[in-house]
């Protein structure tokens, strides 16, 4: 009997440790074992291999508890050796059964970085919010990947969030909300203001966007409006900062359960240049569950 097998026997345990429930990762494994068997005969036919397709080294384990290895890891960010001992392999050996996954979620999730499409059940309106991760000290370039928000080094995206329609009657459900897009990664020291301005992100045309202070003096985008030097703020603006704020709080929450995957919390120890795609293949998790 394989891993996952087992783990399904307890389907609380499994959401747990993977962050989605049983039958969602059933249609995400057949997403990917659609995928799979092309890149599998691209990796094994490139120009210049002299073995027949099919032959050297073979993985440890099955697809399927490959992908519950990823997806462990995205959720708990165990370490490797951890890992190994969990599913019986090496450690030396887990990333070469796990990494090949992720670009593979990457073609199932398509989670863009500047172009946001927007569907007919969602509320046509945008919110954008930086989010910053500990990083180990680089080796080089210290103090633009130095946050003075969080005081250590840090690497930084940009989300778009957008609101879910209310269902009516009895699917009346809490207001979802989706991950639109994630920008490239930022060093810790870039302003919020600054990476929108980076980012380019392309919004449907005549749809309302908004942040928070952090994106003050940015064209076209709904901020609070902020106190006046040495005078009280009106009370009309706190009556309507109130109401954006209650608009505005799906961006917070939206980021908040991207965070229950802890690869996007904890110190990333990986290379910087995967964390976008770690980053958005989390975005893709969030979606799934909670979208």
């Amino acid at each position: 009997m394989t891993h996952t097998a087992r783990l399904k026997k307890h389907p609380e345990a499994f959401r747990r440790l993977t962050g989605v429930t049983p039958e969602k990762f059933d249609w995400l494994f057949s997403q990917v074992e659609a995928l799979y068997e092309a890149w599998n005969i691209k990796r094994l036919s490139w120009k210049g291999r002299k073995r027949r397709v099919g032959g050297g080294m073979q993985f440890s384990l099955p697809l399927e508890d490959r992908l519950l290895m990823l997806l462990m890891y995205y959720r708990t960010y165990i370490t490797h050796v951890f890992l190994g001992f969990i599913f019986g392999i090496d450690d030396s050996n887990v990333g070469r059964n796990m990494n090949p996954l992720q670009p593979l979620l990457a073609q199932i999730f398509r989670i863009p970085e500047r172009r946001i499409h927007l569907t007919e059940n969602e509320i046509l309106k945008l919110f954008f919010d930086g989010t910053e991760q500990p990083t180990n000290r680089p080796k080089h370039g210290q103090r633009k990947w130095y946050s003075g928000k969080k005081k250590r080094h840090t690497i930084k995206h940009q989300v778009a969030v957008v609101r879910r329609k209310k269902k009516t009657g009895k699917e009346k459900k809490k207001r979802k909300v989706r991950i639109a897009a994630i920008s490239k990664a930022f060093a810790g020291k870039t302003h919020d203001k600054r990476m929108y301005e980076e980012a380019r992100t392309l919004s449907p045309p005549g749809v309302p966007k908004g942040g928070d202070l952090g994106y003050k003096g940015t064209p076209f985008l709904i901020v609070p409006k902020k106190k006046p030097k040495g005078k009280p703020l009106p009370s009309r603006w706190k009556s309507a900062n109130r109401r954006f704020s209650q608009q505005r709080i799906v961006a917070e929450h939206g980021i908040g359960k991207m965070k229950i995957w802890r690869m996007s919390r904890d110190q990333y120890r990986n290379p910087r240049h995967a964390h976008t795609l770690m980053f958005k293949n989390i975005a893709g998790l969030h979606n799934l569950m909670f979208a």
